[in-house]
């Protein structure tokens, strides 16, 4: 398996496996500097938080325009499939791409999709020609459905949004990747550390999308560099294979017999 082998969510051929948020940062011109150095090739943004199309926070619209990558506009704050569906259409006149990160919320304490308003917008915004890229949880029947309405990339989360703990059900997510070995699986929500997206490329995911480790760092462009590395490094540990757990210890030198310099104490 190759080791730069270039993936392509919805035929769209990409080199960097990390995809990267807009929102949080210090300041436009620190959130430019950090997805520079985080070599991400797509940007999510959210028309819930700051409206390009009146003119809200046009300094922020501005930086992302010139970063000239590749955005995937998202439904962040959105609690119903209908009010998905509307903002979809918004983010699609505005930014002119069919992409679209859905995002239905179902619970505002830990900001878990709502699984039935999540499939019910998929399955309508597949059939109005958009290329879906659902925020789920880690559910495989969940993520069979989304499969089943047409979407082609799912991004289950690690953890709850902004909560950087990580993966907290490693079993979970590693039987989506088992039982779905052909379909792009992007690790969304949760990613706290650069270790983190290491153990998720190291499962086989075909990517992370991140924000709040990497904009409320001390040093987001540090950090944005760190968990570039990360991703790259994750998915060359996974193509090279990584090592199985043991139960018992193995020696990393083993040995036949005695060694050549053992002497009889008898002689």
């Amino acid at each position: 398996m190759a080791v730069n082998d270039r993936w392509s969510p919805y035929g769209v051929a990409l080199q960097s496996r990390l995809m990267i948020g807009t929102a949080l940062y210090p300041s436009p011109d620190i959130m430019q500097q950090a997805i520079r150095a985080s070599g991400a090739e797509v940007v999510t943004v959210s028309l819930r938080r700051q409206s390009p199309a009146l003119k809200g926070g046009d300094s922020i619209w501005q930086a992302i325009r010139d970063l000239g990558l590749r955005l995937l506009p998202n439904t962040a704050g959105c609690h119903s499939a209908k009010e998905a569906i509307t903002l979809a259409q918004m983010a699609q006149e505005l930014f002119g791409t069919d992409w679209i990160k859905l995002e239905v919320i179902g619970d505002d304490y830990n900001l878990q999709p709502d699984p039935f308003g999540l499939l019910e917008a998929a399955d309508a915004l597949v059939k109005l020609g958009f290329k879906v890229f659902p925020y789920c949880t880690d559910d495989l029947v969940l993520c069979q459905r989304l499969l089943d309405v047409g979407c082609e990339v799912l991004m289950p989360w690690g953890a709850p949004i902004g909560t950087g703990q990580g993966l907290l059900n490693p079993y979970a997510l590693r039987t989506l990747r088992e039982r779905l070995p052909d379909v792009p699986l992007i690790v969304d929500a949760g990613i706290g550390t650069p270790a983190h997206a290491v153990a998720a490329m190291e499962l086989g995911f075909d990517g992370v999308l991140l924000n709040t480790a990497v904009a409320q760092a001390a040093d987001p462009v540090l950090m944005a560099a760190a968990f570039g590395e990360a991703v790259a490094a994750g998915r060359k540990g996974y193509c090279a294979g990584v090592m199985a757990a043991r139960q018992t210890a193995q020696p990393s030198t083993p040995t036949l017999g005695m060694p050549f310099w053992h002497q009889d104490s008898s002689s």
